[in-house]
């Protein structure tokens, strides 16, 4: 009996903390609740200013064949005709391109999503949150930045605000929406996991310092904002980092100062212009601050100084290592094309570099760099039938020329075949094809008929301020 009572007794006191622990726990589990940020109100509040886009392009119809098969089936089936005549000839079809993402941002239609959603395309539609469906005008595109500006006849359109995204900082709460596989309208949370991400595009020159996140980011979702707590976007998601083609926790997304920028220069000339400094650099690792006596590597390398350009007239030198470049510091060699080209040609900028033990002072007129725009102005794409690399190429622009210090001629387009599988991109610029140095388009057809069916190509490239080499392998 005694047993009994003593157990009792131990239960009631067990049932008893249980009792005053369990308030303490729902209390806890609320705190924690609160501590989280609650987006509903921000949705409600800037969905209807989101748009969904849509692309057509216009195709020839095909069979699949090379054209070297179609060419020839064609004088078969129709001898004494031009085949050439009959391809250019051949009835279109519209075919469905991209979807993607892209938002207000103006009451009078102005609209901004990424330059590759809407590349390329004949028609673009732009989807409203309310169902409308507007036919959308280019204003401009801008490559570099991969940023395109849009706009739809229509009035009185809610429209989002921008933020400062210099203010966001590592950690802080961002939510995105869009049209992630054409699910319109979804929205998705996460923290910003990084700042100053610089990722390899297919620009020759790199102008971006992308914000990373870990928001679920995927195809569709790209011109979408990317909102801080406030409302305001202060990104535009563009690119994401994955194994599979989906979401794996890595997304980048354009600053909002950047695009800020680049929008108002699509809205004055419908292209954008980039100051240019003129130096080919490289990372200062350890082995170089500790060869020219830094205490911690930091900077811009510079590898050469261009003749001519406004580095050289400044007083830039080789061996000069860039700290600062007008009042922004210059972690990593990356930091300085984008800073520069945050700055418009003939801008006065002051640059700071580390020479010989000592710190300089410079002062530098900013010169005009070449956009993709501006090279597409000179260019003219060759349309060779037989191509057995797989892509085509452009004239170089006079400018690029110039700046860049090189001759050649510049991938255009690029599909299947040994170009692409070697790691070529379009943007490159092809210095020599078979050890063959090039300065036209026409040399490099010439040089590319006389190919050996099989056998491996030698081919000298610059992307990026870099010369690479590659070897493409043709096969019969």
């Amino acid at each position: 009996m005694i047993f009994f009572t003593s157990l009792n007794t131990r239960v009631s006191r067990c049932f008893e903390l249980l009792i005053i622990s369990l308030p303490i726990a729902i209390l806890s589990q609320t705190l924690v609740a609160q501590s989280l940020p609650n987006f509903a109100d921000l949705v409600e509040k800037n969905a209807s200013s989101i748009v969904e886009i849509t692309t057509t392009k216009r195709a020839t119809t095909r069979s699949g064949l090379p054209d070297g098969e179609i060419e020839e089936l064609l004088r078969r089936l129709n001898p004494g005709d031009d085949p050439s005549e009959i391809l250019e000839n051949a009835p279109q079809q519209r075919q469905r391109g991209a979807v993607g993402s892209g938002f207000l941002i103006s009451k009078d239609g102005y609209v901004i999503t990424n330059n590759h959603v809407v590349e390329g395309a004949d028609e673009i539609q732009v989807n409203l949150n309310d169902r409308r469906v507007f036919d959308a005008e280019v204003i401009g595109l801008d490559e570099p930045s991969d940023l395109a500006l849009l706009k739809i006849s229509a009035d009185d359109l809610p429209f989002t605000e921008f933020g400062d995204s210099d203010a966001i900082r590592v950690g802080d709460w961002v939510l995105a929406i869009g049209s992630p596989f054409g699910l319109e309208f979804s929205a998705a949370a996460g923290i910003v996991s990084a700042k100053g991400r610089s990722v390899p595009g297919q620009s020759t020159y790199n102008y971006m310092s992308f914000i990373q996140t870990d928001v679920a980011i995927n195809q569709g979702n790209s011109g979408g904002p990317l909102f801080n707590l406030d409302g305001e976007v202060i990104g535009i998601n563009s690119q994401i980092l994955s194994s599979t083609g989906g979401s794996n926790g890595i997304s980048f997304s354009i600053p909002s100062n950047v695009a800020l920028n680049v929008v108002a220069q699509l809205r004055e000339s419908g292209r954008v212009e980039r100051g240019l400094l003129g130096v080919r650099m490289g990372e200062v690792d350890y082995a170089l601050a500790e060869i020219f006596g830094m205490e911690t590597p930091r900077g811009a390398f510079v590898q050469e100084v261009q003749s001519g350009s406004p580095a050289a007239a400044a007083g830039v030198l080789d061996e000069d290592i860039v700290l600062v470049f007008n009042d922004h510091q210059i972690d990593y060699f990356t930091d300085l094309p984008f800073y520069v080209g945050q700055y418009r040609p003939g801008t006065e900028a002051g640059i700071t570099v580390y020479r010989d033990g000592e710190i300089k002072n410079l002062t530098v007129s900013l010169g005009s760099s070449p956009t993709n725009a501006a090279a597409n102005q000179t260019s003219e794409v060759i349309r060779e039938k037989r191509n057995p690399l797989g892509f085509r190429v452009a004239e170089l622009g006079s400018e690029i020329r110039q700046i860049a210090g090189v001759n050649g001629v510049r991938v255009a387009e690029i599909g299947p075949g040994p170009g692409r599988e070697a790691g070529l991109m379009e943007g490159d610029v092809i210095m020599a094809l078979n050890r063959k140095e090039l300065n036209s388009i026409g040399e490099f057809a010439e040089i590319a008929n006389a190919l050996s069916q099989t056998g491996f190509v030698h081919i000298r490239i610059f992307r990026e301020g870099q010369a690479y080499t590659l070897n493409l392998e043709l096969t019969p």
